[in-house]
């Protein structure tokens, strides 16, 4: 896999951004994630093509992380190794600590991706993590959430730049530079520069969703819904998004200012609660039941929970629960705090050790 030729500046025509990579300019060092697919192998050409031409002090790193999921994915791991020493890059092979489960053996894989990547940017002292997301990824993430009833949120796809562990040390950022890039660039990109790149037969197995997404797309652009388009769409909701959240910010510092409750507890009036607009109303409670619950609230549910307390007469009182929140409403305020331990059935709970 010979190296491409230094100094050769990527191009930035069409939809790819005028600077793909200045994000990494605000980190020391940046992990590329790279498998050995052309879409990863293109992050790892054009990152280096921009680190030389223009002269960044960001340090980069490469790993390939082996899932143990195919007989040739050690050696793709090893090719990447090659092309990243003749680029002058250190390499890292990232292995799991445990065998993937085989149920939604996808998102296992994903999840335990980032895990080992994460791991190994704070052992090198890396800020970041740069993916070689695409702008057809973009389009098959939009087109599986909307196909799955998403909100808002879900159909903003995938961003550019998030907080990968920002409960972790260091609040480590996964950046994806090549989101408006299409897959098509990139393989001749590996092209152009001779880079040979290896094609994980997963992505044709019509077991998995975004496969059968994926066959999907030619017949859908025919109509006008291309990656472009469904690109499009993302940006726009993610713009919404940003709109959405800066007014439930603005209606939590009003109401919470009025009524905090007792610690551990969230106390909002309640006619300022419900007069708020509807999906102000709804992401200000789900920010509450995941607060003081268990974290993050199924959509659906969250509707289900805004729409009880929405349906109650000014006189009506009452309390349900979610997530592990206990939502109570009296005539003046909707109080939302942990709910109560779960009782244990007599019959389910274990013996002592003196009565075994």
């Amino acid at each position: 896999m010979p190296a491409a030729e230094p100094g050769t500046a990527p191009d930035t025509s069409g939809p790819h951004r005028a600077d793909p990579f200045a994000p990494f300019a605000r980190h020391a060092r940046v992990l590329l994630a790279v498998s050995g697919g052309p879409d990863s192998t293109a992050l790892l050409l054009l990152a280096h093509r921009w680190r030389q031409a223009g002269g960044a002090a960001t340090e980069l790193y490469v790993a390939t992380v082996d899932h143990g999921l195919r007989p040739t994915a050690r050696a793709e791991a090893e090719a990447v190794g090659t092309l990243a020493r003749e680029l002058g890059l250190p390499h890292a092979i990232l292995t799991l600590p445990a065998p993937l489960p085989k149920a939604r053996l996808q998102e296992a894989a994903r999840h335990a991706r980032y895990e080992a990547l994460a791991a190994h940017a704070r052992a090198i002292g890396a800020g970041a993590i740069a993916t070689a997301h695409t702008l057809d990824d973009q389009a098959e993430t939009v087109l599986f959430r909307l196909l799955r009833g998403s909100g808002i949120a879900g159909l903003a796809g995938i961003p550019d730049e998030r907080g990968l562990d920002e409960g972790g040390p260091g609040g480590i950022r996964l950046i994806r530079p090549l989101l408006g890039w299409p897959k098509a660039a990139l393989i001749e990109e590996c092209r152009r520069a001779g880079a040979s790149f290896a094609e994980d037969p997963s992505n044709r197995d019509p077991r998995f969703a975004r496969t059968r997404l994926r066959a999907l797309l030619p017949s859908l652009a025919a109509e006008g819904l291309d990656a472009g388009a469904l690109a499009r769409l993302a940006a726009r909701m993610a713009r919404a998004e940003a709109a959405l959240e800066a007014a439930v910010d603005a209606a939590q510092a009003r109401l919470l200012a009025e009524g905090q409750g007792m610690a551990g507890r969230l106390r909002f009036p309640r006619a300022g609660l419900t007069a708020l607009p509807a999906e102000i109303g709804l992401r200000l409670l789900g920010r509450a039941v995941e607060s003081v619950g268990e974290g993050p609230v199924e959509l659906g549910k969250l509707e289900a929970l805004a729409g009880w307390l929405a349906a109650l007469r000014p006189e009506d009182t009452g309390a349900r629960t979610l997530a592990g929140a206990l939502m109570r409403v009296n005539r003046h305020a909707v109080t939302v705090a942990p709910a109560p331990a779960r009782r244990v059935a007599a019959h389910d709970r274990q013996p002592s050790a003196r009565s075994r």
